[in-house]
């Protein structure tokens, strides 16, 4: 009968799974169940760890609903076991039991007293148990009555591992710790394997320190005066004092003798019962002499048996938990495999200096062999191998002599014929990256171009003479080459590192070898180059010979072709240049007799495509490749073509060595230095999947180190470079205008010549503004003169080229834009025609693929201070992919009066008449609170009026700086004549 302290009965019955999870169900009386909802509610109402009891599972069995404690919660809830107090709760004698050594394994958790489960680990599973050693007696006792019942019993051990694994390895941090602090077990080699009882397994794994003063070991003596033979001998090892060792025997019986500290006796005799059953399963039948009553290992071993001891029986012994004793000198020996050398003859490189024979120069060597810390001739490996053994005391050293790794380097000498010596490239390649691993195949292509490039076996390394160290370092450091006096032609003078990259060239180009110069961009590539030029046209002045009579080629966009006509009449103009271009071209033998007379020839990569055969008829003495990103595709004809031309020396330019993958380098260093890093397939196995899938740090680096010494990359943010820099340095960009924009503008100059012979006053005036609108619209897009829409499906990609094509000025901002952003750098651009801004958004954030702004007179306030915000956001500490980093804006309404410091990049699409006006655009970037120099590009279509104006304000010629600046009404004051002259088409520069 209940009593008045309690509102309700409630009957609990328990049952532990296999897994330790609790199936909990409750009875109000012998008919009415407790739902599992009800029982969650009153029996959990004060366990937190399961939320009140809500985040338990109800399952039904065999029709009564069952609540499911998860495993890790069984001992913590019973032990603690919070309840409402005026609920009387009665239990089964299951549950009771439960209750009772709840606690007691509570503790254990608490304080630690357990360990690994040796029966679990013995079928191959990690779980926990309570240390017994460890227990209360009272406790011990309870658990042992406990364990009459099988099945409860499996189940508390199964609860008591999952609650060890979730209160002390329950994070990884955690289950890494154990995993490091105790290896073995986690090891798939059992040392259960070898015979070892659980106590011997504790200890053996590290869990348990061993109470003995010693420790047994195995070990190998080497052959002596007194025993000229190798032999095994059993032997304890003092643990305070390692090097007190106690010589012991063992018999077949498993009984020892010898001698030992008295106070060892004891553990002796505990332990070494289970030493020689131990000691078989480890060991070959073959080590034991099962006939002697004294020392089972009495036999003396041959040297093969000593080997195998080394590198095999050894191991398994450490594995088993055993300690083993070898010879000093084995633990180095078997660090360092044998390897093998080619040692460069001391008189190569030391005529190198003139015109080096390139990466496929031929170098003689002899070969030499090192094992260990001997250093051996061909001759003295040769007689070693003949005495066909693995362990051979060589001038005074035991060396192991492994048949397989002999075999390789046999194989490796034979396969690589020394009478025909090593490359030049196979020789820089194995001094950059300290050797290459071979096997003595012959397997074409599998990796960067070198002979000696196959399977991992043994190292191939490469002895260099002074001459070549001294070489090798020069071409590695990219400081240490010669310094160079500035041609006295070049009108421009160079910073420093702009003579040093210019050196560099020059100093490649007497070797035979291909540069990629990938300085930023603003550094000034071109007039680095135009330097080099000016210095190989000197032997031609000085000795105009047949071979020196060979002039330069320079390959580019056809969008900066006016531009490389443009500096190098500025900079170099001694230098006679031939534009290779359009439809006027020269073909054949035109071609070859006007190209002698030339220094330079000019031209673009499209043109190259269609000229091949002309093109191919020159041994060019240099060949230059301007944003040599263009043959990023090796596959393309494009990219075939300019490889097929021949040529003295290479360069590439680029401020883009790799834009999207690894290929795109590939394609470039097989340009400048055809072969060096493999075939195409070669390199993407070898390198690209391992970096750019694998993240492989040591590809990475080698692929460094093979790069380094043809690539000079400075970039803008490097300190010595920024010292260098002036604050704002201002580069005008040359673009040709496209066959369209050319008949379209002709055709806008033709019209108002017409119109100029009949109106006077206000309209002659106004025709004149009018057309000079369209003429400047037209420069940038014909689109905007046209007034055609833009395409609605603008975001497909072909509409998008169809957009560029039409535009040299548009092709060359995408090229710029897209070259600063993979620098991380930020950009202004200013326009003044709405049409234009909207295009290049469209464009930009469809190529860029992120956001950008345009800002423009309707633009209203509100937006305008939030996408100056925008802008101005660093996206700092974390980049937000939202984040602008590209802001159009029109010259009127963003010219004055914001604050753009983020961009360091400012480019002006068309021009404004007044330099005043462009000045104060450009300091929208260029202010107080600007900490990174400013570049700013002005784009200037070449043969139009916007290049007679600019050369008039460049040279204040005829007109007066007021005259100029106030406006663009001057230009309707002009004569016909000087109209004419002003507007009409330059033929010579267009495309």
């Amino acid at each position: 009968m209940r009593t008045g302290k309690y509102t309700e009965t409630i009957n609990i019955r328990v049952l532990l799974g296999e897994n330790g999870d609790a199936l909990i169900h409750g009875s109000y009386n012998e008919h009415i169940y407790a739902t599992g909802v009800a029982l969650k509610q009153n029996l959990f109402a004060w366990h937190e760890a399961s939320f009140y009891g809500t985040e338990l599972a109800i399952h039904l069995v065999q029709g009564l609903e069952v609540v499911v404690l998860p495993a890790e919660m069984v001992v913590p809830f019973f032990a603690e076991l919070k309840l409402l107090q005026h609920i009387e709760w009665v239990w089964d004698d299951l549950t009771e039991r439960l209750i009772k050594l709840a606690p007691r394994l509570a503790v254990c958790l608490e304080q630690k007293k357990y360990v690994p489960s040796f029966s679990a680990f013995r079928s191959g599973k990690l779980q926990w148990t309570w240390d017994e050693e460890a227990l209360e007696p009272d406790d011990r006792a309870a658990l042992d009555a406990a364990a009459e019942d099988a099945d409860f019993i499996k189940g508390l051990r199964a609860a008591f591992s999952a609650a060890v694994y979730h209160n002390h390895y329950g994070t990884e941090l955690a289950a890494a710790d154990l995993r490091r602090e105790f290896p073995l077990l986690f090891s798939r080699k059992s040392p259960v394997d070898t015979g070892l009882d659980e106590k011997e397994w504790l200890v053996t794994i590290g869990w348990k320190t061993d109470t003995a003063p010693f420790r047994p070991a195995l070990q190998l003596l080497e052959p002596d005066d007194e025993v000229p033979a190798w032999r095994l001998q059993l032997v304890l090892q003092d643990k305070r004092d390692p090097a007190g060792i106690a010589h012991v025997r063992i018999a077949g019986n498993g009984e020892l003798f010898g001698s030992w500290p008295s106070a060892w006796t004891t553990h002796v005799r505990q332990r070494s019962a289970s030493w020689l059953e131990r000691l078989r399963a480890s060991l070959p039948a073959d080590r034991f002499n099962e006939h002697s009553d004294e020392d089972v290992f009495a036999s003396m071993l041959d040297d093969e048996t000593a080997w195998r001891f080394l590198t095999v029986d050894s191991q398994r012994l450490l594995e088993a938990g055993w300690q083993v004793l070898l010879p000093a000198w084995w633990e180095a020996a078997s660090r360092k495999k044998p390897r093998l050398r080619a040692k460069v003859s001391s008189d190569e490189g030391s005529k190198a200096g003139g015109s080096l024979f390139g990466l496929d120069s031929i170098i003689d060597f002899d070969w030499r062999i090192a094992i260990g810390e001997i250093d051996l001739s061909e001759a003295e490996f040769a007689e070693l191998v003949a005495r066909n053994v693995r362990l051979v005391r060589f001038r005074g050293e035991w060396i192991q002599l492994d048949p397989a790794l002999l075999a390789q380097i046999r194989k490796a000498m034979a396969a690589m014929d020394k009478g025909q010596g090593l490359s030049f490239q196979d020789v820089l390649q194995l001094h950059l990256l300290g050797g290459s691993d071979i096997d003595g195949g012959d397997k074409e292509g599998d990796t960067a171009g070198s002979k000696a490039e196959h399977a991992e076996r043994i190292k191939l390394e490469v002895e260099l003479n002074e001459h070549l160290i001294k070489l090798i370092s020069q071409i590695n450091q990219q400081t240490e080459h010669p310094k160079l006096a500035v041609p006295s032609e070049l009108q421009a003078e160079l910073r420093a590192y702009q003579q040093d990259g210019y050196a560099w060239l020059a100093f490649l180009r007497r070797f035979g070898l291909g540069a990629c110069l990938a300085d930023d961009m603003g550094l000034g590539k071109t007039v680095q180059l135009i330097a080099y030029l000016l210095h190989i046209k000197e032997p031609r002045v000085s000795s105009p010979n047949a071979e020196n009579n060979l002039p330069s080629l320079i390959i580019c966009p056809t969008s900066v072709l006016g531009n490389w006509q443009k500096e190098l009449s500025r900079f170099a103009p001694s230098l006679n240049v031939m534009l290779h271009y359009g439809s006027g071209r020269l073909s054949g033998e035109a071609f070859v007799e006007e190209a002698k007379q030339a220094d330079v020839v000019l031209t673009s990569y499209a043109t190259c495509s269609l000229d091949q055969e002309t093109l191919q008829s020159f041994a060019w003495t240099s060949i230059t490749l301007d944003e040599a990103q263009n043959i990023k595709n090796a596959q393309t004809k494009q990219s075939a073509v300019v490889r097929s031309l021949p040529a003295k020396h290479r360069i590439a330019l680029t401020g883009t060595p790799i834009e999207n993958r690894l290929s795109e380098l590939w394609s470039i260093y097989d340009y400048i230095n055809p072969g060096y890093l493999g075939s195409s397939r070669a390199f993407n196995n070898q390198f690209a999947y391992a970096i750019e899938k694998e993240k492989d740090a040591q590809r990475t680096a080698d692929l460094q180190k093979l790069i380094k010494p043809f690539m000079l990359r400075r970039k803008k943010k490097d300190p010595a470079i920024q010292l260098d820099l002036p604050e704002k340095n201002e580069m005008k960009t040359y673009v040709h205008l496209t066959a369209e924009q050319g008949a379209l503008y002709e055709q806008t100059v033709n019209e108002l010549m017409e119109k100029m012979q009949k109106l006077e006053g206000i309209e002659r005036k106004g025709a004149i503004l009018a057309a000079l609108t369209q003429l400047k619209q037209l420069c940038d897009h014909p689109m905007l003169m046209t007034k055609e829409a833009l395409p609605e499906n603008v975001k497909a990609g072909e509409a998008v080229e169809a957009l560029i094509s039409r535009s040299s000025k548009l092709e060359r901002l995408l090229a710029m834009v897209k070259e600063l952003r993979e620098e991380g750098d930020r950009c202004l651009i200013f326009t003044q025609y709405i049409g234009m801004g909207e295009m290049l958004k469209l464009v930009l954030e469809q190529e860029l693929e992120e956001p950008v702004l345009y800002l423009n007179g309707s633009t209203s306030k509100t937006a305008r201070d939030r996408m100056i915000e925008q802008f101005q956001s660093s996206g700092q500490p974390i980049p937000d992919p939202g984040q602008p980093n590209v802001f159009i804006l029109s010259l009127k309404a963003g010219g004055v009066g914001l604050n753009l410091t983020a961009a360091n990049h400012v480019f002006h699409f068309d021009r404004w008449w007044n330099p005043a006006v462009e000045n104060q655009a450009t300091d929208r970037a260029y202010r107080m609170g600007q900490t990174r120099d400013v570049q700013v590009h002005k784009f200037i279509s070449l043969g139009t009026l916007e290049e007679r104006i600019d050369e008039m304000l460049e040279n204040k010629q005829q007109l007066s700086d007021n005259v100029i600046s106030s406006s663009e009404g001057w230009i309707t004051e002009l004569s016909t004549d000087a109209l004419k002259d002003l507007f009409t088409l330059r033929r010579d520069v267009m495309g």
